[in-house]
C-alpha cells in the first residue's frame, strides 16, 4: 500500500464451485501475487503430491514451496496417502515436504470419535469452514509450517488449500504457531470459490 494510503484495490477471484478443477487458476494466481507483493514461501496443501508437483512449474524458483500432507493414518491406520515416489520427486525439486498433526485435528478428533463430544479446535475447523473448506485448510497449514518451524511468524506466506482435492482457495497470511493461534492474520484473500 502507498505511504499515506487509505486503501488499496486488490484482485480477488471467485470461483463458481469449489474442487480440484480451479487448481490451475489458484496457483497462476497465487503465483502471480507472490510476485506482486515479494512473498518468498507458498504452502500447498497436496495429499498425493499432484497439487505441489503443478505449483512447482508454475511458480519462480526463488520461491520456497512448502507441500503439507495429510497425517499418516488420516484414511486408514498406518497408511501415508503421499506416495513415497512423489514425496521423493517433491524434494529432488527442492520442496519441503510437512508431515504432521493437523492443527485443527489431532487429539481433538481422537476425543470425538471416542466419546462422541466435540473438542475447540474442531469447532475452529467448523467455522472457518464458514468461508469454504480451502479456506480452513488454507488457516491450518499455515499453523502446522509455523509449529514446524517452516514458516516465520513475523513473514507473510501464500497458503493454498482445497475442498477434496486440488487448490481452490488461496490466502496472504502471516502465520501463527497453534499457542498463539489468535496472532494469526489472514491479510487477503487471493481467490476461493463462491458456492461450497
Amino acid at each position: 500500500m502507498a505511504k499515506g494510503a487509505a486503501y488499496r484495490d486488490v484482485v480477488c477471484r471467485y470461483f463458481s464451485n469449489p474442487g480440484e478443477g480451479n487448481t490451475q487458476a489458484v496457483i497462476e494466481a497465487a503465483a502471480a501475487r507472490a510476485k506482486e507483493r515479494g512473498i518468498g514461501k507458498v504452502l500447498v496443501a497436496s495429499c498425493s503430491g499432484k497439487t505441489a508437483l503443478t505449483a512447482v512449474k508454475v511458480f519462480s524458483p526463488d520461491i520456497r514451496i512448502i507441500a503439507v500432507t495429510h497425517v499418516t493414518g488420516f484414511l486408514r491406520p498406518n497408511f501415508q496417502e503421499l506416495s513415497e515416489e512423489n514425496r521423493q520427486a517433491l524434494i529432488e525439486k527442492g520442496v519441503a515436504v510437512l508431515t504432521c498433526q493437523h492443527a485443527f485435528g489431532g487429539v481433538g478428533r481422537g476425543i470425538r470419535k471416542k466419546l462422541a463430544t466435540y473438542q475447540v479446535d474442531e469447532i475452529m475447523a467448523y467455522t472457518l469452514r464458514t468461508f469454504g473448506q480451502g479456506t480452513k485448510v488454507a488457516v491450518e497449514i499455515a499453523v502446522m509450517a509455523a509449529d514446524a518451524g517452516l514458516v516465520r511468524t513475523d513473514e507473510d506466506v501464500i497458503s493454498m488449500g482445497g475442498t477434496a482435492s486440488g487448490a481452490d482457495t488461496a490466502l496472504v497470511i502471516q502465520p501463527a504457531c497453534s499457542a498463539d493461534f489468535f496472532d494469526l492474520k489472514v491479510k487477503e484473500i487471493i481467490c476461493k470459490p463462491v458456492l461450497f
